[in-house]
């Protein structure tokens, strides 16, 4: 099966770069900071899809990464601050937007960073190798997805990681409707200005309420005259070249451009049996194949039953990346005896430090996800001993026997008896509560 756009016309490269140039995006002041945006920092710090694969934590420091398709490098900043250490080389088909990016980099006092003006179709010619591909919020606009892949594909570093994104084929239909619609009335043959925002409001209000588009795709916050109101517009109702996907040519991408699927970026929201009230009361050969579907079966499932997310957005690596360690519920008693536990990155702040001193004063639980809420479903509570015990994960890594001894001095006997705590007790209390936190990446662990 070949991967193939839904909508048609897709932009020429100089099309999509006079848009670009007319418009950059995306339209976020230089000032602007992503400090403090846990969620963002989280899956743009390459130690999240790296910790995913491989269960060990990468030293950032000397990385290089590229920024495929950086527009006016907000994101690019992103990747700067999360990687500390990393040197950030974006490229983006639009001169334009490569010079405010250069101007956000400069305003923000990054200086390992380089932009280029060129296509991503011509990434080679940089004669570089990458270890880490951010590609996001660009595969679906160019007129040839498959082959960015593949050329993306070639400049990652051997055990590289790319991120990519497309457009979901079933969750955006209405708006491929409406901008086949307005193909027709002329408004997709030049790049959007305000007339034709103006004349998308006007249409759609035009339209009696019971009308399928307007009911399905039009929304009141879609008239304000804000950036908010101008995105929705430009973004869902005037994107020239917008093309949708579905799970099955997704991974028929992937398969033709040798990569593997890791993850999902937001993998809590993606899991097929959430969305079953009761999966042991299905009927038998319906639970039979839900438990032995494969992963892309599952996210297909899960597009077919709800589609919800905008975008698949994914990481992937190459073919010929080594196996994986063991994952931690694979891992012996001598694994955990000597393991190393890390405080996931983005958590290693002096805020989030000071949000469980806080937890810690009041006498309250600390819940890990009121700071990165996106790789869980509800909130994620420790309790005070063990929040405590976890404080020394800010000052750096720690052996798990370090944080044993911590608990016992924390815990010393049991509240009821007074008995004193063993070793193996305490040990015990630890491993549980790190095995409790790992699958979220809240604290990362490695065997020595």
């Amino acid at each position: 099966m070949t991967a193939k756009p839904t909508t048609p016309n897709p932009l020429t490269l100089e099309q999509m770069r006079q848009q670009f140039d007319a418009a950059p995006y995306p339209r976020i002041p230089p000032e602007a900071t992503p400090e403090g945006k846990y969620n963002d920092l989280f899956v743009n710090n390459i130690v999240t899809p790296f910790y995913l694969r491989d269960r060990r934590v990468v030293d950032t420091q000397g990385t290089l990464i590229l920024d495929a398709g950086c527009g006016t490098g907000y994101k690019a900043l992103v990747l700067a601050i999360a990687n500390p250490g990393a040197k950030i080389v974006g490229i983006d088909l639009s001169e334009k937007s490569i010079d405010l990016a250069k101007k956000r980099l400069e305003f923000h006092k990054f200086e390992n960073v380089e932009f280029h003006a060129m296509s991503i179709y011509d990434i080679a010619d940089l004669g570089l190798k990458f270890d880490y591909i951010n590609c996001d919020e660009v595969l679906y606009l160019l007129p040839d997805p498959l082959g960015a892949f593949q050329a993306l594909r070639r400049v990652l570093s051997p055990g590289g990681i790319l991120r990519a994104n497309l457009h979901s084929q079933l969750q955006r239909l209405v708006y491929y409707r409406a901008q086949e619609m307005f193909r027709m009335f002329g408004l997709m043959d030049e790049a959007p200005t305000e007339e034709h925002r103006q004349t998308v409001i006007a249409t759609m209000k035009n339209l009696k309420v019971n009308v399928d588009l307007r009911a399905r795709g039009w929304v009141s916050s879609c008239e304000q005259d804000n950036d908010d109101g101008r995105e929705q517009i430009f973004a869902n109702f005037l994107l020239s070249g917008d093309q949708g996907f579905t799970i099955p040519e997704l991974f028929d991408m992937l398969e033709q451009s040798d990569l593997e699927f890791l993850s999902m970026l937001n993998w809590r929201q993606w899991d097929v049996q959430e969305l079953f009230q009761n999966v042991d009361e299905l009927p038998g050969m319906i639970g039979m194949a839900l438990a032995m579907a494969s992963p892309a079966e599952q996210l297909r499932l899960y597009e077919l039953l709800n589609p919800v997310h905008r975008l698949f957005d994914f990481w992937c690596y190459s073919t010929d990346t080594p196996d994986p360690d063991r994952p931690v519920e694979e891992w012996s008693d001598e694994d955990w005896q000597t393991a190393r536990v890390h405080l996931h990155p983005q958590l290693r702040s002096n805020d989030a430090k000071g949000e469980l001193l806080k937890s810690l004063e009041n006498q309250q639980p600390f819940d890990f996800a009121q700071l990165i809420d996106l790789p869980a479903r509800s909130a994620i509570p420790v309790d005070g001993i063990v929040a405590a015990t976890l404080l020394s994960l800010w000052d750096g890594p720690q052996p798990i026997q370090a944080l044993v001894q911590r608990y016992k001095t924390l815990h010393p006997v049991h509240p009821v008896s007074l008995v004193p705590l063993t070793d193996a007790e305490a040990f015990q209390a630890v491993q549980n509560a790190l095995t409790y936190l790992e699958p979220f990446l809240y604290v990362l662990l490695e065997r020595q």
